[in-house]
Parts: structure tokens; sequence; C-alpha cells
């Protein structure tokens, strides 16, 4: 890995892309080794420590959490009042993230401590660059956090963690922080004043959800466009569905530019003289561009919302070493992932919808133009050898599931913790459920590119047109090919898809 693939934390503005590698280990990221950010930090520490000697009065350090913030807590118990917040804030249940989310949930909540406002030290920062570095993973739970104060739950585990009370994933194997922590000649961390509230009272986890969601749905967008293109191809279609001209009497520039994606795919300019053999087209073809073109016009607003959050002081309260200041507020509040979220999995359950009805075009012979029912390569033989069928069942499974979990999270804040927290994000619910539309639209992508690709092979081989037809999408269709046998006689059809899956995560396919 070269110098230029690794980021420098609290040196660059994170971007969604580079937080997306980092966690998939293609790049890196390390705390910034630098004298003027360390004293940046350093200084809010201090700053910290003479306000708590002067003053004392601070959240979260002289007083109990949440709604116990009337209770004082004594000088004698300063070092252990964080200790018991990683402690009784472990009660996370569900399944714990892969590994891909951990590494970003920790290279998220470093990005946001070294913004410099969270009062916390380097001793710290150099912990959980500690744990980065060396692949260190918390096991945390998925469930519990309502989004603010922020995940307290979930972060929890990582904090624990670095005080070697959290079971971490280390070289393959679970096994006790502490543990790992020893091994590699490394004390138990031991929490200063506010440091354990600094790493829980954040939104470091939907955060990370909300990269990876968002990098992996801008994918699915460019490649639905070629699947369209393909089954527009493979349908026969009216390629003047997606003429400039058209696009540019409706000018929003995302959908403009989904109809430019498919247009060059389907090289129009071929098209020009040949009298289509049906004038409209369903829906599902001829609304692509209205459909595909929600995600461009919107990715700029969500990019901006998840990277500003990744990118800015999230806890509570804020220190404020240049005003001299301490803030008590609710900058752990997920109301912008939340939304960016609620909004992300409409637009790709959508598209979701989108493939699973194009795909139903393809299979039943009342529309599909001349292709064999269900996409069988059988030869005739029909009646015992049934295609795509059950395929294409599968795939409106997963489009219904990912259509049902479309609901906005947000109107479901429900009043907790003794009703101080009364209205809460749900930020980390809705971008839970994201990751789930976006896993279920990749399986509907999956089952869509696989039978996209055995209806072209099925026009080539009757000599509905020639290859030059289809050079506009000839490297997917070779893709495709290059592991997937050519359906022809019934056989199961879970390792074709689970491959096609594993390549759509890795954007093997051509866009």
């Amino acid at each position: 890995m070269s110098v230029q693939d690794i980021t420098d934390i609290g040196k660059e503005w994170l971007t969604i892309e580079t937080v997306a590698a980092a966690s998939k280990k293609s790049a890196g990221a390390r705390l910034w080794a630098s004298n003027e950010f360390e004293k940046r930090i350093e200084e809010g520490a201090a700053f910290l420590d003479k306000t708590l000697a002067e003053h004392g009065g601070i959240y979260g350090v002289t007083t109990g959490y949440g709604d116990s913030c009337t209770e004082i807590v004594g000088p004698e118990n300063y070092y252990d009042l964080p200790v018991n917040l990683t402690r009784f804030h472990g009660c996370g249940l569900g399944e714990f993230f892969d590994r891909e989310t951990t590494r970003a949930i920790m290279i998220v909540r470093l990005n946001t401590l070294a913004q410099g406002y969270s009062g916390v030290s380097m001793d710290l920062l150099r912990y959980i660059s500690f744990f980065i570095e060396h692949d260190i993973l918390p096991r945390i739970p998925q469930e519990g956090s309502v989004g603010a104060s922020g995940d307290l739950t979930p972060l929890s585990y990582l904090a624990g963690a670095l005080i070697g009370e959290r079971d971490v994933l280390y070289q393959g194997r679970i096994r006790s922080s502490a543990e790992v922590l020893k091994e590699l000649g490394m004390p138990l961390y031991r929490f200063r004043p506010k440091e354990a509230i600094a790493i829980m009272n954040g939104t470091a986890v939907m955060n990370a959800l909300a990269v990876l969601a968002y990098s992996r749905a801008e994918y699915l967008a460019d490649l639905a466009c070629r699947i369209t293109a393909m089954n527009s191809l493979a349908l026969k279609s009216n390629a003047y569905h997606f003429f400039k001209r058209l696009f540019e009497v409706k000018p929003h520039p995302g959908q403009s530019l989904a109809a430019e994606k498919i247009r060059l795919a389907l090289r129009t300019e071929a098209t020009e003289g040949l009298v289509p053999e049906r004038i409209q087209d369903a829906y599902s073809i001829r609304c692509a561009p209205h459909v595909l073109g929600v995600f461009y016009d919107a990715r700029e607003l969500l990019r901006r919302l998840i990277e500003t959050e990744m990118n800015s002081a999230n806890d509570n309260p804020i220190v404020d070493p240049e005003t001299r200041s301490v803030y008590h507020g609710g900058h752990f509040y997920g109301g912008h992932i939340c939304f960016a979220m609620d909004s992300l999995k409409n637009i790709i359950a959508n598209i979701a919808d989108l493939l699973d009805r194009q795909l139903a075009l393809l299979v039943d012979v009342k529309f599909n133009r001349g292709l064999p029912p269900n996409l069988s390569g059988s030869s005739g033989n029909y009646a015992y050898n049934h295609g795509f069928k059950a395929v294409q069942i599968s795939a409106s499974a997963w489009t219904a599931e990912a259509l049902k979990n479309t609901m906005p999270v947000s109107v479901f804040s429900r009043s907790t913790e003794c009703h101080n927290q009364d209205k809460v994000s749900m930020g980390t619910i809705a971008a839970r459920d994201c990751v789930r539309i976006i896993t279920l639209t990749e399986q509907t992508a999956a089952a869509s590119l696989l039978a996209a690709a055995q209806a072209l092979r099925f026009r080539l081989e009757n000599g509905d047109f020639s290859g030059e037809r289809i050079a506009g999408v000839e490297k997917t269709y070779s893709q495709v090919f290059s592991y997937f046998a050519p359906l022809k006689d019934d056989r199961a059809m879970d390792r074709d898809l689970l491959k096609t899956m594993e390549y759509i995560r890795e954007k093997f396919f051509c866009v």
C-alpha cells in the first residue's frame, strides 16, 4: 500500500470513498503525525482539566448521565464514572456488525474525535488508531441504538474493548480484548474524565453504515442503467425512449444522466431509421431514467449530509479550547443521517422494483417478443424445464421485502430514558434498514443481470440481431458468461446468484 493510499485522520476531510476503501483494507487510514495536530488535541484535554478543577459543573464528568444529570459525582469518582458508562450500556443484541462495517465505525469515530472539540487526549486517539492499524475489531451488536444520544450502546463495545472488558475479532478468532492487548504489549487504557462519553455519545455507527450504503448504492444505480440497456435490447424495445432531445424538455440533471447512460449502452445511433416493434414499451423500460435518475439527482445532497456528519464534532458536551467554553448541546442527534438513509432506501427499493418488473417481462411469453418461456434453454422441452421461473419468483420476494422496509423510521421516535431523550432520531435503524434494502436489491440485480445475459444470448443465437447490436453492453455480457454457464436444462441457480452477488459487491461488472 503506497503512501498515496493512506489517509491522515485529523488532517484531511474524509470522503465516502476514503472511508469505504479503508474499511475494505484496499487503502489505509492512520492518525496524522503532526505536532500541530497533537497540540490542538492536547489543548482541548488541558482546557477540560482546567475547567474541571476551577469550575466543575460539566455534564458527564461531574454529573450522572442523561436524566441522572442532577446527581453529582465527587472527584474521587471521576475516573470510575466513564468505566461504569461502558458497562451499563453493554446490553446490545442482534447480529454483530461485519469486519468492513466495524472498521468503518472506528475510522469515523476517530475522525470525529480528531476534530479537537471533545476534550479527549492524544492517548485515546492513539489507542483507537492502534486498533485500526492492527485490525483489532470490537464485536459490536447491531441492535440497541435509538440514534440520540447518538449510538450509545453499540459504541460502548468500542469503548469497553479499549479497557479490556469486551470481546474482539483478531486474526480470525474471537478473543478478550484484554488478552489481545497484553499479547501486543499494550496496557489496558484508562479513561480520563469525559473520554468514554466522547466515544459513545455520537453518530459513528449510523454514519459508518451510511458511508458503506452510499458506496454500494452508487454502483447499483450505474449497474441498473446497464441492466436496463441489456433488457431493452433483449425485449427489442424502442430506443427512442432514451433520446437526448426527449430529456431536454424535462431537464432533471440526474434523470438526463440516467437516460444518457442507457442511451450510450444501447448505442442508439445504430437504431436510427429502424421501425420499433411497439411504439411505446412498458413503464419499467420506458420510465427507467425517471426511476434511476432520482438517485443521481439526490446523490450530492446525500453525500453532503453523510460527509458533513463524519467530519464534525458530534458528541456532548462540546469542549472548545479556542473560545474557552464548554457547550452543552445535542450534536449527537442523528437526524441528518436518518433523513439520508430513509431517502436512500426509498430510492434503492424502487430500483429493485424496476429490475424485478423488467425480469418479469423477460420470462413471460406474452411480453418478451419471441423469447422462450421463462428463458429456458431446453430446446422446446418446456413442460419439465422451467428456466428462470423460480428466479423471478425469488426476485419478487426480495423486492417485496425491500419495499416493505422503506417505511421512514424517523417518524417512529420514542420517548426514552425517563423522558430526557424524548425525541430521538432512529438514524441507526434507518441505516440498518437501508443496508438490508441494498442487499436485497443486489440480489434482484444479480437475478436480472443473469436473465438479461441469457436473453441476449438467445437473440444472437437466433439471428435476431448481430453481435454489433450489443457492442455497447458486450463487455458486461462477456463478464457474465466468463463464470456463468448458459442455463439449458434446469439446475439449481443459487451458486450462480451468489457468485454474481459477490461480483456486484466487488464492483466487477462494467457499468
